[in-house]
């Protein structure tokens, strides 16, 4: 286990009391197999334990933990003959966000993700996976190349948010990523996002305008951070757990208000346990979904689009029920009053 987190130190404990043993059984040569048996069945039972009853802080520190598998690493394992595409053919090539035509079980499709790094000088060249409006633009320029070529749009989501630096806000940030949200309501393929750590505000959304929207089990989506949320809320970034239990950002949170489709399931501990078998869960659903789109044609793909984003934050309007309930009762009693003179 390379990094830890505070809720994992008991499992932690047990690791090295198992290192410990077989230490001394190698040194010493004492058979302690059943002692490392029921330490190892104990850390088992322990794992479950906690990763089943995770709170949404806790879920959110393994969405950012810095071992779990990201874009590029998604497209290696689910993906064959990736080529990127490169450009917005405006002003640059954003490093935060990578495209490119991809083939998944011989269907040809586009991807596109935010690309965090693995290593400091890594990062500062992706900007932590928080594009620039070039970034939004080269994205939409590809996924109008996938309607042009009637290719399914797979996209991986993964940034903080975009960036809010005052060279993005020259270039037009907000334009750009406005103009992501209107075209790629309108694109006539299917588009599939999967959110595989951080959701965060429009720079997730800028790219998951779209059909169906997948989470990851320890991923988040959501209008802000909750060290942001904190922030602005309750004038405190240290708050942020009790942020993120309010704000409900966690996938299982997700489903239950209809915000994403579906929840895949990762390995027992997080993605970066093993990023091959959570690639594997990603492949299934992912097929999935592009064999139920095969079926279907331009309007329905749009029409689907449209209805699923209408339908996302359905509320009972109270206040109009409570207006025409007054309203009945004042008539009720106007109609009483002239009678009775």
């Amino acid at each position: 286990m390379e990094k830890s987190f505070d809720f994992e130190q008991p499992i932690v404990d047990i690791d090295k009391r198992i290192e410990d043993l077989k230490e001394s059984s190698k040194s010493r040569g004492i058979d302690l197999s059943k002692q490392i048996k029921d330490l190892e069945e104990a850390k088992d039972e322990l794992k479950q334990k906690i990763y089943d009853s995770l709170t949404p802080w806790q879920r959110i520190q393994i969405a950012r933990h810095p071992q779990r598998p990201y874009f590029l690493d998604y497209v290696g394992l689910i993906f064959k003959d990736f080529l990127e595409l490169h450009g917005d053919r405006v002003f640059g090539d954003d490093q935060a966000i990578l495209c490119g035509i991809a083939t998944i079980d011989g269907g040809s499709v586009i991807v596109i993700g935010h690309q965090k790094g693995k290593s400091l000088e890594e990062n500062m060249n992706r900007n932590f996976g928080m594009a620039h409006p070039e970034g939004y633009r080269k994205a939409m320029r590809i996924m109008k190349l996938a309607e042009k070529f009637n290719k399914p749009i797979i996209t991986f989501i993964d940034t903080p948010g975009a960036y809010p630096g005052i060279a993005a806000e020259e270039r037009g940030q907000a334009e750009a990523i406005a103009r992501n949200l209107r075209d790629m309501s309108n694109l006539k393929v299917p588009i599939i996002s999967v959110v595989i750590g951080e959701g965060g505000s429009g720079g997730a959304l800028g790219i998951s305008v779209s059909n169906k929207i997948l989470c990851l089990e320890n991923a988040y989506y959501s209008v802000i951070t909750p060290e942001g949320c904190a922030a602005i809320l309750f004038k405190d970034g240290s708050k942020a757990p009790e942020a993120a239990q309010a704000m409900k950002i966690t996938a299982k949170d997700l489903l239950n208000l209809k915000a994403v489709d579906e929840v895949i399931k990762e390995p027992l501990g997080g993605a970066h346990y093993d990023p091959v078998k959570t690639a594997a869960n990603v492949k299934t659903v992912l097929n999935k979904y592009l064999r139920h789109y095969k079926s279907k044609n331009h309007k329905e793909i749009v029409d689907e689009r449209y209805l699923k984003f209408r339908n996302i934050g359905v509320y009972k309007d109270i206040e109009n029920k409570c207006n025409k309930s007054v309203k009945k009762k004042r008539v009720n009693a106007n109609n009483k009053n002239k009678g009775g003179k």
